[in-house]
């Protein structure tokens, strides 16, 4: 087990500078439990509308701790999701939230060709703005799924009318991750033109290997102590956190599916935990949403390599 000792610190909570010219995000991942790729084998996803779904109960929770921390969120929206829960969609835009997109089907991007990546997306997007009536400026790719091998899919989500993306994950993964990304936000010059990218929060204690923290598995899995010290590492660098976190891992009651022993791990452990330390992080850190982070012209002064084609 980690401890806290093992890297002399303590564990007194970062905040943002009040003078800082950004602040850290926190995103919403809108999907059920059985959209999860930890289950992707075991559940079909034309047998989706069979399980009981608990997004919507899971998703106002959030909401509602929100409202009461007074911080505005960006949510993602499987269009799947949208589809079948639109007041949910409405309510969220309608509480001062920002709505993006999560694709359709939460199919991995470099599972796809270029065609079906941009009919989902396009159906995806199409769906979530014709519910809610506002513009979708931005994406979040299942998993994480935008990698190397799949960075193509930058240009068409430009041309799909994106303007930022937060997809990439600095980190090495057996599902994810570009381990050589930049940690901070950067621009991605694509032949349709550049797109704005968010990656999710990472810190380092020795040398040049990307710790990740603040989100997902790694909020419920790792104590809380290092996510606190994610947050000082992450400020004493001068560096967004972009956090997230999926409806379902506040919900130690949904039901339990079969799977790889990894994958249950993964995807079951702590979910009872989840709600209070979430709350922990956000309170007092200096959340927002990316259109109200100020990360913009942060991302627009890096441009990172060529590789978007």
């Amino acid at each position: 087990m980690l401890k806290q000792e093992q890297f002399g610190l303590d564990q007194s909570v970062a905040v943002a500078s009040p003078d800082a010219a950004f602040k850290n995000v926190i995103s919403v991942d809108v999907e059920d439990y059985f959209h999860a790729e930890a289950f992707a084998a075991t559940v079909d996803r034309s047998q989706w509308g069979s399980y009981e779904s608990r997004v919507e109960s899971n998703t106002r929770r959030l909401l509602d701790l929100f409202s009461e921390l007074e911080l505005e969120a960006t949510f993602f929206v499987l269009g799947w999701v949208a589809e079948r829960c639109p007041q949910l969609v409405r309510d969220t835009a309608a509480a001062g939230h920002e709505l993006a997109c999560h694709s359709y089907w939460h199919r991995m991007v470099y599972q796809l060709d270029r065609s079906e990546f941009r009919e989902d997306t396009h159906r995806a997007k199409e769906t979530i703005e014709q519910i809610a009536g506002v513009p979708l400026r931005g994406y979040r790719a299942p998993t994480y799924s935008i990698v190397t091998r799949s960075l193509w899919a930058a240009e068409i989500l430009v041309e799909t009318g994106f303007t930022y993306d937060s997809s990439i994950f600095p980190i090495h993964h057996d599902r994810y991750g570009i381990p050589d990304a930049p940690r901070g936000p950067f621009q991605l010059d694509t032949p349709s033109g550049p797109l704005l990218e968010y990656p999710i929060a990472t810190f380092r204690l020795w040398g040049e290997r990307n710790l990740p923290f603040g989100g997902g598995g790694y909020l419920r899995l790792l104590p809380t102590w290092y996510t606190r010290l994610g947050m000082r590492r992450a400020q004493a660098e001068t560096l967004p956190v972009i956090a997230y976190v999926h409806p379902w891992e506040i919900d130690p009651g949904q039901p339990r599916l079969n799977g790889r022993l990894i994958s249950r791990l993964r995807h079951y452990t702590n979910l009872g935990k989840t709600y209070r330390r979430l709350a922990d992080m956000l309170d007092g850190g200096s959340f927002t949403s990316f259109r109200n982070s100020g990360l913009a012209g942060l991302a627009q002064a890096h441009t990172w390599g060529n590789n978007a084609r």
